[in-house]
């Protein structure tokens, strides 16, 4: 019996030179599964044959498998170590606490924690982007990572400015909190300018104090009553400090 994809099979009887030809649903369907278990089988022996030869790449000389296995263990520990001290899952929160883990947040956690944007608002209800998951979280790491290392090398200023990428956000969730007021139809019988005036500029342009006033500096808020992280020693070393 020999297959032929779309007529089906062709039998040959030993006796008689006449072919005869089925196209039934099941013969079919048995044909297709036939190929797809092929196709399959077929795949997977070739998904093993490129990941045996990237090992195979990959892979260190013999003599040099424990120095490596050695390394890798101490980078990995390292990075889990400051993963821990940076307290980074916290950053995939919305808890405003996480944003003074820098102490050069302090006057802008200190300054809206006093707004009313504090009972309605947190911190990323306002600084990233809110029209899909994926760019919210792109924005956040983008964002987060510039901000963690300035602070490592210690290069932040003095007077800190939002940047243009930033600043847009921001205005674009001012549009979509308070929408209601800029489309709104009888606000806009009111003034001639209506549109200009609430459309075509930033809304601090006006607003200059919400939520922040107009604190940049680090040191304008010097007594300011933030929440301080956790620090991150363990209690028995504290201890062990405590009674040397």
């Amino acid at each position: 019996m020999r297959f032929f994809l779309g007529f089906g099979i062709e039998s040959r009887h030993p006796n008689f030179e006449k072919k005869v030809f089925t196209t039934s649903i099941q013969e079919l369907k048995y044909l297709n599964y036939c190929l797809s278990e092929k196709t399959i089988t077929f795949s997977c022996k070739y998904l093993k044959m490129v990941f045996k030869r990237l090992i195979q790449n990959f892979a260190p000389p013999e003599k040099w498998i424990v120095p490596v296995i050695v390394a890798m263990a101490i980078f990995s520990g390292l990075f889990l170590y400051l993963i821990y001290i940076s307290n980074a899952p916290s950053y995939l929160s919305d808890n405003p606490q996480t944003c003074v883990n820098c102490h050069i947040m302090t006057p802008q956690y200190a300054t809206w924690s006093h707004s009313s944007h504090k009972s309605v608002t947190n911190c990323n209800d306002c600084h990233v982007p809110h029209n899909n998951v994926f760019n919210k979280y792109f924005f956040k790491a983008k964002d987060g990572m510039r901000h963690a290392t300035i602070f490592t090398l210690r290069a932040e200023p003095q007077v800190i400015f939002i940047k243009e990428a930033g600043k847009q956000v921001v205005h674009n969730n001012c549009i979509r909190c308070h929408q209601n007021l800029i489309y709104d139809a009888k606000l806009a019988g009111y003034s001639a300018d209506f549109n200009h005036w609430r459309q075509d500029r930033k809304c601090w342009d006006c607003h200059r104090e919400t939520p922040h006033g107009r604190v940049n500096s680090l040191s304008s808020a010097p007594n300011a009553r933030v929440p301080l992280p956790e620090s991150p020693v363990p209690d028995w070393m504290k201890l062990r400090n405590t009674k040397k």
